[in-house]
């Protein structure tokens, strides 16, 4: 399973996606959920799954890998489908059977929410994947520069972001190791029902915990050593710059916006 996780994980490759500026990468991933949350057919969400594709092959990720991490989803997709599906009420009931009640219109909220929560997710990671962490902070940083003069720490938000962000892979990496050694102690992580493998997870807390904890020790002193004061007179390696891709992409999301409404207007909101 945590192979499969893929938020936080950078994916090298030269494509023309990885080339965008990380700022014009921030504003389609941000124009991408609100296309996501506009959606309510069926039909719709199929343009979405093509937009993905096209974006996937563009960006030269397998489109496998970007789907791969939505498997460590699969029990919250699950339960969200299940609640909405049972505890959403309707006047057009499908199936009533004692308390359990479904109706068209849970089942049509239940689809949208699971649906909804798959692409957030792919489309977050498809951001990840297509930039490094450090440029990804630039970017946020430079976004969120407008709010410095009303005294918001820009600098510190995307550093911490970006940090979170990087240490994913480092945790997983160190879970692994974890797993490997209490397993080669007979610890057993792979049989049992649900209940007993997440009791079996319990002995990988504490030492998870306390690696966390001084790898983040060894990063702050690292960073004070160095006399690291945010943003106070810094200076860059790589000047953050849009070309002409930068605003093709932005017009090309934006249509896609424009097709969902479209789509929507059409088809009268109607899930087919």
């Amino acid at each position: 399973m945590l192979k499969d996780i893929t938020l936080g994980q950078y994916y090298p490759a030269d494509s023309a996606v990885h080339r965008l500026d990380p700022r014009t990468k921030i504003l389609l991933t941000v124009l991408f959920i609100v296309a996501v949350f506009m959606v309510h057919t069926l039909a719709g969400y199929a343009i979405i799954l093509g937009f993905v594709y096209l974006a996937s092959r563009l960006s030269n990720v397998p489109f496998k890998l970007l789907m791969r991490g939505v498997k460590p989803l699969r029990f919250i997709i699950v339960l969200t489908f299940l609640l909405n599906l049972f505890f959403s009420t309707g006047e057009t009931m499908l199936i009533s059977w004692g308390f359990l009640k479904i109706s068209a219109e849970g089942l049509t909220q239940a689809i949208h929410y699971s649906l909804r929560l798959v692409f957030l997710v792919v489309g977050t990671s498809l951001l990840t994947l297509t930039t490094a962490p450090v440029v990804l902070c630039d970017g946020l940083e430079v976004l969120l520069s407008p709010l410095k003069k009303v005294h918001f720490p820009a600098h510190e938000l995307a550093m911490i972001m970006t940090i979170a962000l990087r240490f994913i892979p480092t945790l997983l990496e160190e879970t692994d190791k974890i797993m490997k050694a209490q397993t080669a102690r007979g610890a057993d992580f792979e049989t049992g029902n649900p209940i007993q493998r997440a009791k079996a997870m319990v002995p990988l807390l504490v030492p998870l915990f306390v690696s966390a904890f001084r790898r983040a020790g060894d990063l702050a002193m690292a960073m004070e050593s160095r006399c690291y004061h945010g943003g106070e007179n810094r200076t860059r390696l790589r000047v953050l710059k849009m070309t002409k891709a930068d605003f093709i992409a932005i017009l090309i999301v934006l249509g896609l916006i424009g097709v969902i409404v479209l789509e929507g207007v059409l088809l009268g909101g109607v899930l087919l």
